[in-house]
């Protein structure tokens, strides 16, 4: 018997992966030129790793024993597979590869290029097929206007034919602004061939977003341009048009060779977040998910993120869990709303099968942090939230004498709720000196809502009891999983 929160472990136990699978398994003479062997042996002797960690999405998996031997026989270095990221494969998984005592990390395929803090990275995007004169041919159909400005961007399989584009188009479009591939080196002496720069850049403002950066002309405002992306409908449009939702977009899908106008409703899309940030007020209880190790600075925004909901008068819980998924939520039902920390590409969590809303760091923001104020503008970079950010504004935590408890109307339930710390828990929380008699039960009943959740519940757990049970000699327990343990019938 199966059900939504329940599945036959034997599943998990039994389930095998095939390595040797040929259905995406690269032809051998391709393997040098789509993994880049040469560039990655240079790269590990130029900084003399002896311990390596190649992480693979399970797509290319079946290329990586071949990749690993390659490598081991040209650098002499020992390789370590990463295969099953906790995480996003989007994201460089150094706990993983903390686990063998890598000195650095290969990351194969897309990638979220998210920085890291403590080892070195190396990324082999890999390359997909393209035709360049179509997807030529479908800008200039797209716009047909060439003294328009435009931004194009894409996906980072398709990095290799960027330049030839650029040089078809160049002459044509005066305003075409080709963005390059600058991931953040987190590590000094560490380079990175990632095509060149381009020698004669144009003076003008810097922008740099998810790895990558441009260049818009002075004269001109980012609302100005038109912004297009070549790759395939996915995250990494989504996060790209809800950043830069202020411009218009269009796009060119190398599979089916077709060019078009996003017509997705991006206001839409932003009164759905809203209404979630106003969810999020009324929420009492919220749980902050660690949707990544690895990203640099997640312990810093997930200290930030208690401060805003412990001065706004909710309880927070962390949970790090890996992989989310509904089943996994549902086990919480003291939890009133979550809190998703992670990646860019992994953040706009489409949260609608969930029991519980899951919002962002960003929206968490607008809903507690009174110096921030909702003005269109969206941010799914959390590192952009913290002091030295792009979209940083300062949370003012004040002072306990001036501050009063404040409230407002719910504009979902109409009902009144608090917005802010009681000033008899800051008090407490500074260290007043004053002893007053109190109702302990009562006082968590009312300062703590998952206590009060609890002591609603008809069943609060097992009762230890320590003492009141009699000791008795060990006996042979059941034999199984627990959804079916063998001296039980199957129903």
């Amino acid at each position: 018997m199966t059900t939504a929160f329940s599945s036959d472990g034997a599943q998990v136990i039994y389930q095998s992966f095939e390595t040797k699978a040929t259905e995406n398994k690269t032809e051998p003479e391709q393997l040098d030129e789509v993994y880049q062997i040469e560039e990655t042996c240079n790269f590990i002797l130029k900084n003399r790793f002896s311990k390596v960690a190649l992480q693979f999405p399970d797509c290319l998996l079946p290329d990586s024993a071949a990749v690993a031997s390659k490598l081991e026989t040209a650098t002499g270095s020992k390789m370590y597979i990463l295969g099953d990221t906790s995480y996003g494969s989007c994201c460089v998984d150094e706990v993983a590869a903390e686990h063998v005592e890598a000195q650095c990390i290969i990351h194969y395929g897309k990638t979220c290029l998210s920085p890291c803090k403590r080892l070195p990275v190396m990324y082999v995007f890999g390359r997909r097929n393209i035709d360049l004169e179509e997807c030529a041919a479908s800008f200039r159909k797209l716009y047909p206007s060439t003294d328009i400005p435009v931004i194009i961007v894409y996906d980072v399989v398709y990095f290799f034919i960027m330049g030839g584009l650029q040089k078809i188009l160049q002459s044509e479009y005066p305003n075409v602004v080709m963005s390059q591939i600058r991931p953040e080196v987190t590590k000094k002496g560490l380079e990175l061939d990632l095509g060149e720069v381009p020698a004669n850049r144009p003076v003008g403002q810097l922008v740099e977003k998810f790895g990558r950066q441009f260049v818009i002309k002075e004269g001109f405002n980012i609302k100005d341009y038109g912004i297009f992306y070549v790759g395939q409908e996915g995250a990494t449009l989504n996060n790209f048009m809800m950043t830069f939702n202020q411009c218009t977009f269009c796009s060119f899908d190398p599979v089916t060779k077709v060019g078009r106008q996003e017509s997705v409703n991006i206001n839409k899309a932003l009164m759905k977040r809203y209404y979630l940030i106003e969810r999020a007020k009324d929420a009492n209880v919220f749980g902050i998910l660690a949707g990544t190790l690895g990203v640099a600075d997640y312990l810093s925004i997930i200290d930030h993120l208690k401060d805003l909901i412990k001065t706004a008068g909710r309880k927070s819980y962390l949970f790090v869990m890996g992989k989310l998924n509904v089943p996994k939520l549902a086990n919480f039902l003291e939890i009133d709303m979550y809190v998703l920390v992670a990646c860019p590409e992994n953040s706009l969590l489409d949260s609608s099968d969930f029991y519980k809303p899951v919002i962002t760091p960003f929206e968490l923001e607008i809903a507690f942090n009174k110096q921030r104020e909702w003005t269109g503008e969206y941010v799914t970079e959390f590192r952009d939230l913290l002091p030295g950010g792009n979209s940083y504004v300062e949370f003012r935590n004040q002072n306990v004498e001036s501050l009063n408890e404040e409230t407002d109307v719910s504009l979902i339930t109409g009902n009144l709720r608090s917005i802010s710390l009681p000033k008899t828990e800051l008090h407490a929380d500074n260290g007043g000196s004053s002893l007053v008699q109190r109702n302990q039960t009562l006082t968590m009943s009312q300062l703590d809502p998952a206590a009060s959740f609890l002591s609603r519940r008809t069943w609060q757990g097992l009762e230890p009891k320590l003492g009141e049970t009699p000791v008795t000699k060990a006996i042979k327990g059941r034999r199984g999983i627990a959804i079916s343990y063998e001296d039980e019938k199957n129903s």
